[in-house]
Formats: structure tokens, sequence, C-alpha cells
């Protein structure tokens, strides 16, 4: 069956973390799975790119600083190669057997990153996407908002190496943050917005919140 008609049959809810680069969403991601944790919720936790032995490979290509250009074209390639493996071999099953997933990054990410700020066509992305996911579409999508000039602070605050993309310029940054304000706007009912700048506890709180209103989490 494709998986555009196995959504309709999914009971378990598919929830995904976005946001520019430290806003915090991991974070909160791994404070959400704690708190389902002890409520006995059965989940999955996974990321984008990455999931799957094949696509955590992809992912390492992706983000590894390199002299050599990435094109946008080839990227964004790569994302969805990533993307469609991840779905079929981690994710759909998870949902098949009623496990909720809580995802760091999906589709909106592709479009937010490679659309959005590196100005390829939105309307082949968002093909491009769908065809990797098979249709699939969160249940609910948290957006971690706050300005790059903050998220670029906390990185330089962890002491770690910065990835290829956290290497980007701050322009690119404000581009990736209008690109996801944007899906906000014109997918609302799927998207919560947060702020991103307050303090984790209060983050974490809105969370919170959130999923026990859509879930009873």
């Amino acid at each position: 069956m494709p998986l555009l008609r196995l959504q309709r049959v999914l009971s378990a809810p598919f929830v995904t973390f976005e946001g520019i680069e430290g806003s915090g969403k991991t974070t909160q991601i791994r404070r959400l799975s704690a708190h389902l944790t002890a409520k006995g919720v059965p989940h999955l936790v996974t990321r984008e790119p990455g999931g799957t032995p094949l696509s955590d490979e992809i992912r390492a290509l992706v983000l590894v600083p390199r002299e050599e250009t990435v094109f946008p074209e080839a990227e964004l390639l790569l994302y969805e190669a990533a993307r469609a493996q991840h779905v079929r071999g981690r994710i759909l099953p998870a949902l098949l057997s009623g496990r909720a997933v809580l995802c760091d990054r999906f589709c909106d990410a592709t479009t937010a990153y490679q659309a959005n700020a590196r100005g390829l066509e939105a309307s082949l992305v968002e093909r491009l996407n769908r065809f990797a996911a098979g249709g699939l579409v969160p249940t609910l999508t948290l957006l971690f908002d706050l300005p790059p000039e903050e998220g670029f602070a906390r990185i330089k605050g962890r002491g770690s190496a910065a990835d290829r993309l956290e290497r980007e310029s701050l322009d690119f940054h404000r581009a990736v943050r209008e690109g996801y304000l944007h899906l906000a706007v014109r997918d609302s009912e799927r998207f919560v917005r947060i702020d991103g700048a307050a303090s984790e506890e209060e983050v974490s709180r809105s969370v919170l919140r959130t999923v026990a209103q859509r879930f009873g989490w």
C-alpha cells in the first residue's frame, strides 16, 4: 500500500521538531522523550538526516566540513535519499506498530534550508520532499523560533567544532528562519511556534502543554 494511503490508517502521532541551528530543539526532544517514558507512552526518537545506518552515512557526507564545494542540487538530493531510507526503514515501521515518533527535523527543514536559503525552486523541493517521504506528513510540527544571532551564540558556547551548515553566514540562517516562519503561517494547523529564546524550562512547559492538548500526553 502506498505511504500516502497508509497514513490514513495510522493512529500514532508523528511529531517533528524544527528550527534554526542552536534553537534548542534537540534538548527539547530529549525532555519530551523522558516525559513520555515516565508516562509509559511507547515512542521512537530519531533525526534527519539519519535514523538508519545508510542515512547516518549520508548525514556525515552532508554535514562534515570539506574544501570541495557542495552544490545545492547535490545537497538536496542527499537529504532526500537519506529521508527515503529513513521513512521506510524506521519511521513508518514505528508508526505502524503504534509507537509515536519524535523526529528532529523533517521535510520542512529541507524547504527552509534548500529552497528558502539556498534558492532552489520551492515547488521542486516540495515535490521531492513528497516523493522521498511517500506523502507522509507530520501530525504536529513544533517550531522553535529565535533570532539567528542568539542561535550562533549558543553554538559557540558549546565548545565543539561547528558542522558545515553551522558555519554558514548569518544571512543564510536569517533566510532559513524566514522560510520556517512562512511555512508556519501557511500550515498553521500543523505548526505550533514556540519561543526558543525563553529559558529551557519555559520552552519545555510550552512543549508539554502543546502535546497534552493535542494528544493527551
